[in-house]
């Protein structure tokens, strides 16, 4: 009988010992090219997602080939790390700089045939663009291919929800929060500079060049950025991006110009400086014309955050010298 509980101890000791084991080590399966992945990755798949057309798009496994019509979408998988599993993108993409030696798939106008031709799993498609390519959009789907529409963000909020889709669609959740709270870390950073400022400036951001010139009012990412570093948008009584007469500009008499286009036309910061009749006005009078790069803070992606310092460095630089 001694014997017989010892045995029945060594064995109940030996279960638990192989479970032990079994919860440190990850179980591992094939995927279809034969390839070891982890089973907690599998088991992440199928996923559904309603993107920004209210669909269901059902992703059943992990995508390994994927193809970016926008270059928003493009720096945001980048971003996932997902570089290799990209496969296409858009004529207008151009960063990071790898995106240079991906096949393109077109510009405003998708080439359906080419993507189709690169087998991709899943296709990341934009809303500003969804409704005047809905047909070519359909023949993926038909094809077999998953495609989200990622939401037209207007909000660093709405930006935070199109890295969490592009994460959940790719598996890659984890690398999505991480970029989200490295994006509001710099934020708050920015804004905790920005806090003790007491006399705001008044800022008029253009976004083409004159004679055709167009500037930024309120519900745009540029208000919400003047907003978070404490500055003044000298057109916030205006909606989204207006054609600004010269006339109503000077009368505006902002303290700080910011062009977005010098990336596009050269001698951008001169050729406000030079304009005749502008003499009077604060930002040409103190030279405080200054040029930020439109990616960076009209392109609804992780680089936004960046935007935003160079947008506080610009308007406040005795804040952050």
């Amino acid at each position: 009988m001694k014997k017989w509980y010892s045995f029945l101890l060594l064995l109940l000791m030996s279960v638990g010992i192989l479970a032990g084991c079994g919860e440190e080590q990850a179980p591992v399966q094939e995927n279809q090219a034969g390839e070891q992945v982890d089973q907690k990755d599998a088991q992440a798949f199928p996923v559904t997602i309603t993107d920004a057309l209210d669909k269901e798009v059902v992703i059943e496994e992990k995508p390994e080939k994927i193809v970016s019509l926008i270059p928003s979408n493009t720096e945001i998988a980048f971003a996932l790390g997902l570089g290799e599993e990209i496969v296409g993108v858009s004529d207008h993409d151009n960063y990071p700089e790898e995106v240079n030696d991906k096949e393109k798939i077109g510009g405003m106008e998708m080439n359906v045939e080419k993507i189709i031709s690169l087998a991709p799993d899943l296709v990341l498609a934009h809303a500003s663009s969804a409704h005047n390519s809905s047909d070519g959009l359909q023949q993926l789907r038909d094809s077999g291919i998953a495609v989200v529409v990622v939401n037209d963000a207007t909000s660093f909020n709405d930006v935070y929800g199109s890295i969490e889709m592009i994460g959940q669609a790719t598996g890659e959740q984890d690398n999505a929060e991480k970029i989200i709270d490295d994006m509001k870390a710099k934020i708050a950073e920015i804004e905790e500079k920005t806090a003790g400022i007491t006399e705001q400036k008044s800022v008029i951001v253009e976004v083409s060049p004159a004679p055709d010139l167009y500037v930024v009012g309120k519900n745009t990412f540029m208000d919400e950025m003047l907003t978070l570093i404490h500055a003044k948008n000298g057109v916030g009584d205006q909606e989204g991006w207006l054609n600004l007469d010269q006339e109503s500009y000077i009368e505006r008499n902002p303290d700080v110009i910011i062009t977005t286009y010098g990336y596009y036309t050269e001698g951008a910061v001169d050729s406000v400086l030079a304009r005749e009749g502008w003499q009077n006005v604060s930002a040409v009078k103190n030279k405080q014309v200054i040029d930020v790069h439109s990616d960076l803070v009209t392109r609804s992606g992780p680089r936004l955050a960046d935007g935003l310092e160079e947008l506080a460095k610009a308007v406040y630089p005795e804040v952050f010298k």
